[in-house]
């Protein structure tokens, strides 16, 4: 069984199908599926889908290139729709310095507001980064350091996960160090794919498997609308590359999503929508 940690099944791409793309997802094995948010209305439209669907839970945030319609007001709106039951983390935020849709002083500060709500949440984060990374890793690691009591455990640190990570050995523990998790969709398949040595490098101890639908579908459905069923192709890449059986990748990427995500706590019972 796999937890599709990365999927925004509210995009349009999905409007006419989703119910069949729900079932496809079942029917590969596919037991959570976690959805972030951009947006205000993003993220109110991922609650809605976690309450329509028993397998959905969702993130709410404000995504990079929204970070300058990102208000004060609408940042607290995003604070109060955390306390939804079905709402595990905070995100989709961060850093992207490669469209620069957001001013980056901008980007910065939006990152920070968001993580100080995640922090009086005490919610973990699911983080974008671009082009970015020295920025973002200087603001983790700064908050981390302030805030240590922060998705502290006795099982281990979860403050978030970076997601579809490119970083290099030394950035991923640098990562691990400070409580964060990777996770990796259908880069994974690509030939020459630049985060093979990486994984190889890691291995499974904090990774967690995404397909970051619609995008990034992976080989050989590359070039298509990617979609959570297609978790299973990257899973096998994943695999392969690190010499393990399927079913391990699967075990040890699901147990990460469901301890950083708290996914076996009560508000998986949440009574859906008729």
């Amino acid at each position: 069984m796999y937890v599709d940690s990365h999927a925004h099944l509210f995009y349009e791409d999905f409007d006419e199908d989703l119910p069949d793309v729900i079932q496809r997802a079942i029917h590969a094995g596919v037991e959570k599926i976690i959805v972030p948010g951009t947006t205000l209305e993003t993220s109110n439209e991922a609650v809605g889908l976690a309450e329509k669907y028993q397998l959905v839970f969702a993130c709410v945030g404000f995504h990079p290139h929204e970070a300058s319609k990102a208000t004060d007001t609408q940042l607290a709106e995003i604070e109060s729709l955390s306390r939804h039951p079905k709402v595990v983390a905070i995100g989709e935020i961060g850093l992207d310095y490669h469209y620069d849709f957001s001013p980056r002083d901008q980007q910065r500060n939006v990152f920070r507001k968001q993580i100080q709500i995640a922090i009086r949440r005490n919610l973990p984060i699911v983080v974008h980064t671009r082009e970015s990374t020295a920025d973002a890793f200087e603001i983790v690691r700064e908050v981390s350091a302030l805030n240590r009591q922060w998705k502290a455990t006795e099982q281990g640190d979860k403050r978030g996960v970076f997601h579809c990570f490119t970083g290099s050995v030394e950035e991923a523990n640098i990562l691990f160090g400070l409580g964060f998790y990777v996770s990796y969709p259908g880069i994974v398949t690509f030939k020459n794919s630049p985060v093979l040595t990486t994984l190889k490098t890691i291995g499974l101890g904090r990774i967690l498997l995404e397909t970051d639908s619609p995008y990034m579908a992976p080989v050989p459905v590359r070039g298509k609308r990617n979609e959570p069923a297609n978790i299973a192709l990257t899973a096998k890449k994943m695999a392969e590359v690190l010499g393990e059986r399927l079913d391990e990748v699967a075990r040890v990427t699901k147990e990460n999503a469901t301890f950083l995500f708290a996914l076996d706590q009560e508000h998986q019972h949440w009574p859906l929508r008729t």
